[in-house]
């Protein structure tokens, strides 16, 4: 039998059907994504659905770091940073072409840092036991300074060094999505759900939009569970309108600056800003990212956007560790992403199945099913939970959690890893590369400052289900939050190769193009979008 893919066509057609599901799930992002994966391996019959795009949200904008977290140590929650650390392991393992290890220098201006940092740190290690990817020791002054040129010298004692992940979070996406599918999942983005399905009192299923044509379905399930992250709360009131907040949302701003502020292979770890934060300064795709803030939000906007004292904040802590201080006109891109934060009401209303500070799982009167909270480091958990309340809620059959050592799609025994961008596709670089013989003028680069092909922009036409410029431009490849401003350029030649693929006409290109260069003047710092 032929595998299911990420077609729209296929998936469409398979959602008109009518037939019942298992499981649909609500939410294409981390959680939502690795629900579908976890209950595809066990066996049930999954229908992902996202109102926009795959990662859309929370779950491309992340600080790019697969890791246990710090300053989760720093408050004693050892247990939360064991998990983590655990899950980071795995994910290395499962994702080898997504996921690698990077050292981290925390720069000391003072000698009583050294032992304070390395104790701490050396703890971290330890909690990672047999999955460690590497492990933490003291340098001096000048291995420091090798190791990160342009840090600021005057007062610099040394540092301490340690290993975490990173990884590119939309393209881990783009492999749990197809990771489903091939599992036998459905799934469709730009979808949404309008509507919660019941019967005698009970959910049944949704009501389904697709933003393309506007046709709407009802699709029937025997559980649905929503993963839609900081728009958890809007979902649930599908179900019960007077349902109390879950969620107290908060946003996390980054900057992304020319390589030049950090030129070597190291990152730097600052353990605590004025706001008491830990902030980074991050390699990344030929990049240097600096993040991130904390403030919280009173609304969710659907495209969040950095305020201006969040870059002021990131700018002028980088600058306290750099020899150069970064400025607004240094600021290649920024961007914000929405952290789904539980508040101490979560569970009123309904039953709450698992609740940490990190996640947690709560089952409506109805049986709506809501995974909220976390990281992208933990989603595996998230998810195994999720999926086991809703077997519970659905009366499936019930089956063992089987991702702990699922290979995702793409995975290789060779990956190239570092930050080439061509060897994030894994196992697919031979589709990319037979496209360029094919079509050698696919090799040519989108644009000189960006480490893109136009190759890359068919493969996510025809394998990724990109449906728009943003799609590509966005989250299969990474070059908005690269460089915003040489996106708007190469936007007019990937909506026309995209319009070739799709079978779109000059009025869609056209608007893909405007849209694309409104929503690129937002990942620029105002004044500075010309």
């Amino acid at each position: 039998m032929t595998p299911n893919t990420l077609s729209r066509r296929e998936n469409l057609a398979r959602v008109r059907s009518g037939a019942e599901w298992d499981l649909v799930v609500v939410g294409g992002g981390a959680t939502g994504l690795g629900t579908a994966v976890d209950a595809a391996a066990r066996g049930y019959r999954v229908l992902v659905l996202d109102a926009l795009d795959f990662a859309h949200g929370t779950s491309s904008r992340s600080t790019k770091l697969v890791h246990g977290g710090v300053r989760y140590l720093a408050q004693g929650n050892v247990p939360l940073v064991r998990e983590a650390l655990r899950e980071r392991g795995l994910l290395a393992r499962n994702a080898p072409h997504l996921v690698h290890a990077r050292d981290f220098i925390v720069p000391a201006y003072r000698f009583a840092q050294l032992p304070f940092y390395g104790v701490g740190l050396w703890m971290y290690d330890r909690l990672a036991g047999k999955l460690s990817l590497g492990r933490s020791r003291w340098l001096g002054r000048d291995e420091v300074i090798e190791r990160i040129p342009t840090i600021r010298r005057d007062g610099l004692r040394g540092g301490i060094l340690y290993t975490d992940g990173q990884f590119d979070d939309a393209r881990l996406a783009v492999a749990l999505a197809r990771t489903a599918v091939e599992l036998g999942a459905s799934a469709l983005n730009h979808c949404a759900v309008v509507g919660i399905l019941k019967e005698l009192g009970k959910v049944s299923g949704v009501r389904a939009r697709d933003a393309e044509t506007g046709e709407e379905f009802e699709i029937r399930a025997k559980a649905v569970v929503n993963a839609t992250g900081v728009h958890a709360d809007a979902i649930r009131r599908l179900d019960q309108p007077d349902a109390s907040p879950m969620l107290a949302p908060s946003q996390g701003a980054h900057v992304v600056l020319d390589r030049s502020f950090l030129p070597g292979d190291a990152a730097v770890m600052v353990p605590k800003t004025d706001d008491g934060r830990v902030l980074f300064a991050i390699p990344w795709h030929g990049r240097a990212l600096i993040g991130t803030t904390d403030v919280p939000l009173a609304s969710i906007p659907r495209e969040p956007r950095p305020l201006d004292e969040e870059v002021a904040f990131l700018l002028e802590h980088a600058g306290r560790y750099l020899a150069k201080a970064p400025t607004r006109a240094d600021v290649k891109s920024q961007f914000a992403g929405l952290r789904p934060l539980i508040n101490a009401e979560a569970g009123r209303g309904g039953q709450t199945k698992k609740l940490s500070r990190e996640h947690a799982v709560v089952v409506s009167d109805a049986g709506l099913v809501t995974v909220t909270g976390g990281k992208w480091t933990t989603y595996r958990v998230m998810a195994s939970d999720a999926v086991e309340q809703a077997a519970e809620v659905a009366g499936l059959p019930r089956r063992r959690c089987a991702t702990e050592s699922l290979h995702l799609h793409g995975w290789t025994d060779r990956p190239a890893g570092g930050e080439e961008t061509l060897a994030l596709y894994g196992s697919d670089l031979a589709g990319i590369e037979a496209l360029v013989a094919e079509s050698p003028d696919l090799g040519r680069p989108l644009h000189p400052s960006l480490p893109y092909i136009e190759a890359e922009v068919v493969w996510a036409a025809r394998h990724e289900a990109a449906r728009t410029v943003e799609d590509v431009l966005a989250r299969r490849a990474r070059a908005l939050f690269l460089d915003a401003r040489a996106c708007v350029e190469c936007a007019p030649r990937v909506a026309e190769i995209m319009a070739a693929e799709l079978g779109a006409d000059d009025a869609w290109k056209e608007r893909q193009v405007a849209d694309f260069r409104a929503l690129a003047a937002t990942y620029l710092p105002k004044g500075t979008e010309a």
